[in-house]
């Protein structure tokens, strides 16, 4: 791989109740062993080498399991919102300080078994400021929030159309460009950054054919949990 990746692992999780009472999502125990762990195995076998991992909840919990990511054969870095929370898009601007021009972006709540480097490979070829990865969902998983035609996402994740059979699939490859007009420390959702892409015709899409898997609710992380145990 030649891109790095970004986890966003601030959320709540104030869907699952208990469970995230004093501990963030990230660090869910599957199996014997937290949530994180499962992903940054993952992202190693398909040949990444450098992450960095946007935190705000219990954010030292993570860094307490993760550390350096040596022990994952990995070279992880961190990235805080602080006393603010900034939102998934905010979040990641701020990040843009340490990384390289373009990366990889998915969220510390889900896990995506697909191949990495197919997506990265259209990232390139695509020649967007930004590739979003959808799934045709036809409203199965959530409501669909995506039309894809000719390469490009017709995107709206607040309000969604009738003719949108796709849904984001939770994994997009970005530009740090695409984050120019956008403030500083300020709170702001990826999506918002997205939508505006796909209104000027600047958001590359890639289907893929793999169901997602969450942890962000309570039966999203029992199929999960059945997913990467069996």
């Amino acid at each position: 791989m030649k891109l790095s990746a970004v986890i966003l692992a601030g959320g709540l999780g104030k869907r699952l109740g208990d469970l995230t009472k004093d501990i963030p999502k990230a660090l869910i125990n599957i199996s014997g062993k937290p949530f994180i762990a499962y992903q940054l195995e993952y992202l190693k076998k398909e040949g990444f080498e450098n992450i960095t991992i946007c935190s705000s909840y219990l954010s030292h919990k993570i860094k307490e399991y993760v550390g350096d990511g040596s022990k994952f054969n990995l070279n992880v870095s961190y990235s805080e919102d602080g006393p603010k929370l900034l939102g998934t898009g905010g979040s990641i601007k701020k990040a843009t300080k340490i990384l390289d021009s373009s990366f990889f972006i998915l969220f510390g709540d889900t896990f995506l078994p697909i191949n990495y480097s197919i997506v990265e490979k259209a990232f390139f070829n695509q020649n967007k400021p930004a590739l979003m990865t959808i799934l045709k969902n036809n409203n199965q998983w959530d409501k669909s929030n995506a039309h894809f035609e000719n390469n490009l996402v017709d995107y709206n994740k607040k309000e969604s159309k009738n003719y949108m059979k796709y849904i984001d699939y939770g994994l997009s490859v970005v530009n740090n460009s695409i984050f120019n007009e956008f403030p500083n420390n300020k709170h702001f959702d990826i999506s918002d950054v997205f939508q505006k892409l796909s209104e000027q015709n600047l958001l590359s899409g890639h289907e893929v054919k793999e169901r997602f898997y969450e942890i962000g609710s309570i039966k999203g992380l029992k199929e999960t949990i059945e997913f990467l145990t069996k």
